[in-house]
């Protein structure tokens, strides 16, 4: 049945959407990795410009013969992702992010650059665990206020793939490195902050224009005033 919405509802609630631009993204790499390169994780870490939130699905098992007529589905085990994507700008200095996962990929191979152009050269992976990072991958998902946080953080990660990167002498535009990141799974830890209220939003004047707090301001004026009568006045 229909039920009435009061103003701050439909304010608090259609007003306020989730943008997609405010993230930010966490790398670990292998720490023999990191100090043969030398490189900061907070620059190529400021570098990501896009990534992309998970999912996953749940695998089931139809069952036909439990009850006639119908097919039910039971769920036997979760299936994520097999990869996430990451991009990167690349910097007209180093090419940092080009650098640095051709350099982890390599590593992974135990390439010696020297020795592989040589057409006889064959490759032999080093032991998973030198390569592959257990934790410390996270993206990072909030509003421009910080006052949610979503945070994923993805379980035995390390690059796959290294998208190619088309390059023209027609109009110049920004070089993009994508990396796809692979993992097993991924964990979601949600982080509240203050919550908005009108005792504070004294405290920082841009907050008053937050639209949960115009919303709470409004019904907390509305409701100071006696109800409309609408009968007969005389």
């Amino acid at each position: 049945m229909p039920t009435p919405k009061t103003v701050s509802q439909i304010k608090s609630t259609l007003l306020r959407p989730a943008l997609t631009s405010h993230f930010e993204v966490e790398l670990q790499f292998p720490s023999t990795l990191e100090v043969e390169l030398g490189i900061g994780k907070g620059d190529l870490v400021l570098s990501c410009c896009e990534a992309t939130l998970p999912g996953s699905q749940l695998a089931t098992l139809e069952i036909n013969n439990d009850r006639q007529g119908v097919t039910e589905k039971h769920a036997y085990r979760r299936l994520f992702d097999d990869r996430i994507d990451l991009t990167f700008y690349v910097d007209a200095k180093n090419y940092t992010p080009i650098k640095f996962f051709e350099a982890w990929i390599r590593f992974a191979m135990n390439e010696d650059p020297r020795e592989s152009i040589n057409k006889n050269y064959s490759y032999r992976a080093r032991y998973p665990d030198d390569y592959i990072v257990d934790q410390g991958l996270i993206v990072r998902k909030f509003e421009k206020d910080y006052q949610q946080q979503l945070t994923y953080e993805f379980i035995r990660s390390f690059p796959i793939a290294i998208s190619s990167m088309p390059v023209s002498f027609e109009a110049s535009n920004l070089l993009k490195c994508t990396v796809s990141m692979s993992y097993i799974r991924y964990n979601i830890k949600e982080i509240l902050g203050q919550s908005s209220s009108l005792i504070n939003s004294d405290s920082n004047p841009n907050n008053f224009f937050d639209p949960i707090n115009q919303a709470l301001f409004n019904d907390l004026n509305l409701s100071q005033f006696p109800p409309f009568n609408l009968g007969n006045p005389f």
